[in-house]
């Protein structure tokens, strides 16, 4: 196919096409070169002869063709077999065929047509009409390939054309004993900024990502050359923020690593919309052939494996398939049946950590953490299956079973007397922005009994990024039932002061990650300091995460924290172990 038609938009069509590969096919050497010369005066530069007939079809396999000129009468096969054996090949049902022939007889062109021939140039050949027929070819062929092999979008090749190309570059690494790598890159969290931004920035992102791989991967000198080799684009776009890259003839696996991190670099660069700078990671995974896999399938499958592995990791990462790794996506996948199964058959419990007063030390609420009590593993933290029931869609069920444990768990403390303690519930980005998520907390509320004043929802900054009215309107509509709200992990996102004015908090929570080097770091006491005087000019109560050392609690306590949650007080307890600490307050 002709694969350097939507790819090289700085060249002219012409050029493209002058750089198809044409195959000749005639018993007769003459005949042979003349085509040849007739055609490089007309500019073209690729060229397969095949003299020999029987071997046409293995040549066209190896060599890939863009179009090939058919002679009828030669001996052992003739054109009329190569022919029929070239509709019959999956790879070449619809390879343009120009018959070249001396017979004037109807008959011959009828058979030649039934059989699939794609046009007919009578020996000798005019040069001129050789010229105009091959141009015409080629072009409709491009324009064919074009809608039927390449990415709209990105003008890459997609799903469909790479399978073909990775199979092709299998075969030429097989035969020339190469290692070949596999590239799986998936762009991390696309989907929000489709969701916020809009799908045709969205649009326009994709493509100057596949502008800065195809810049990477062109000036890398990894990338091997063999005598077979055409010159393949070897990257596509396979999935809706996915693309793919083949590296070929790897001489050294140590120099994919450094390709690697200049394709993860190229992704971070800002892009900027707007005045708006957008920052974007990714993940790559990558298997080699031949010890990650013999064919496409499994070269596939475990480089999409490593590259789930490497998001595990973090964003921004890349990771090599091994049987270990693989053994740990298994048990992803196992996990993922067994967290179904848990939420189906009440396997999940609910702890709470409890929210001291710092000049009371009284314990004024507590924050309810969901807790996985695996029937083998034991309790599972949720950072091990948030994740997981994210990426399945389980997120909106569980945090409404959150939502309704933790209103129940309350109600029952307020009878046991502890009426002054209000619970904080977690509430996820996927969660917030579900259609019911008012009618959950309606629900939760009304089932259990709990005085809405005693609600309090936590949200990070990333659940406040999108349609900024409809946001405001749900939070004001919740607020109106007496439910507060409280924004977690204040600092680590995009801390932006119109947040803490537009949206209706009543709560800041510090993350824990300003408070590690408190009091021992001035940069990090100067930090919380402004963060506890900019909250309170807001009129915002201000809570504090992750406290764990004596020389914190004063430090919170000297600049007017007001409420404090960490080890130092207590760990996350179970229901009836609330119950003891708050009966037994600390002195």
């Amino acid at each position: 196919m002709i694969l350097t038609s939507v790819n090289n938009p700085e060249q002219s069509a012409g050029d493209e096409l002058r750089h198809s590969v044409i195959m000749l096919v005639d018993d007769e050497p003459v005949m042979l070169a003349i085509v040849q010369a007739l055609l490089e005066e007309a500019g073209y530069t690729q060229f397969v002869a095949v003299e020999h007939s029987p071997e046409a079809i293995l040549t066209m396999e190896t060599k890939q063709p863009d179009i090939v000129l058919l002679d009828l009468d030669m001996p052992m096969v003739d054109g009329f077999e190569v022919l029929q054996r070239v509709r019959q090949h999956k790879q070449f049902q619809h390879l343009p065929v120009i018959i070249l022939t001396a017979a004037e007889d109807p008959e011959s062109k009828l058979r030649a047509l039934e059989l699939g021939a794609t046009d007919f140039l009578s020996k000798p050949v005019d040069p001129s009409e050789l010229a105009l027929r091959v141009r015409n070819t080629l072009t409709a062929k491009a324009y064919q390939d074009q809608l039927a092999y390449y990415d709209g979008l990105t003008r890459l090749p997609n799903r469909k054309l790479f399978l073909d190309r990775l199979n092709w570059f299998l075969q030429v690494a097989r035969r020339e004993k190469q290692t070949l790598a596999l590239l799986d890159i998936g762009l991390d969290r696309f989907r929000h900024i489709n969701e916020t931004m809009g799908m045709s920035v969205g649009d326009q992102i994709l493509q100057s990502v596949a502008y800065r791989i195809k810049n990477v991967i062109r000036s890398s000198d990894i990338i091997g050359q063999g005598k077979d080799q055409k010159s393949l684009e070897n990257m596509a776009r396979v999935g809706g923020s996915d693309f793919s890259v083949v590296l070929c003839d790897v001489s050294d696996a140590a120099e994919i690593p450094r390709i690697c991190e200049r394709l993860l670099e190229e992704i971070h660069e800002p892009f900027y919309f707007n005045e708006q700078m957008l920052y974007l990671t990714a993940g790559i995974g990558i298997s080699m052939f031949p010890v990650d896999g013999q064919d496409e399938e499994s070269l596939i499958k475990n480089a999409a494996s490593a590259k789930e592995f490497s998001r595990q990791q973090g964003a921004g990462n890349f990771m090599f398939y091994s049987s270990e790794m693989n053994a740990q996506t298994m048990a992803i996948i196992k996990m993922e049946s067994e967290l179904k199964k848990a939420l189906d058959n009440d396997g999940f419990e609910l702890c709470y950590q409890p929210k001291v007063d710092t000049r009371t030390r009284g314990t004024i609420g507590m924050e309810s953490l969901i807790r996985w009590n695996h029937p083998q593993d034991g309790f599972v933290p949720p950072d091990r299956f948030i994740p997981i029931a994210e990426k399945m869609g389980l997120i909106v069920a569980l945090g409404e079973w959150v939502l309704h444990e933790a209103c129940r768990n309350t109600t029952a403390l307020h009878a046991r007397g502890f009426t002054d303690l209000k619970v904080s519930v977690n509430v996820e980005a996927k969660q917030f922005s579900d259609p019911g998520f008012f009618a959950a907390v309606e629900s939760a509320l009304e089932t259990s009994g709990l005085n809405p004043s005693s609600l309090v929802l936590e949200i990070t900054e990333s659940t406040l990024m999108g349609d900024i009215e409809s946001i405001v309107e749900l939070m004001v509509r919740i607020n109106g039932l007496g439910v507060a709200f409280s924004l977690d992990d204040f600092g680590t996102g995009y801390s932006s002061l119109s947040y803490l004015k537009r949206f209706p908090i009543s709560e800041l929570k510090i993350d824990r990650s300003f408070l590690l080097e408190v009091p021992a770091s001035a940069q990090d006491c100067s930090i919380v300091r402004a963060i506890i005087a900019m909250a309170h000019s807001l009129g915002l109560l201000v809570v504090a995460e992750g406290v764990e050392q004596p020389a914190q609690l004063e430090f919170l306590r000297e600049h007017g924290c007001n409420v404090i949650q960490g080890f130092y007080f207590s760990k996350p307890l179970s229901a009836d172990e609330l119950v003891d600490f708050v009966s037994h307050p600390s002195a």
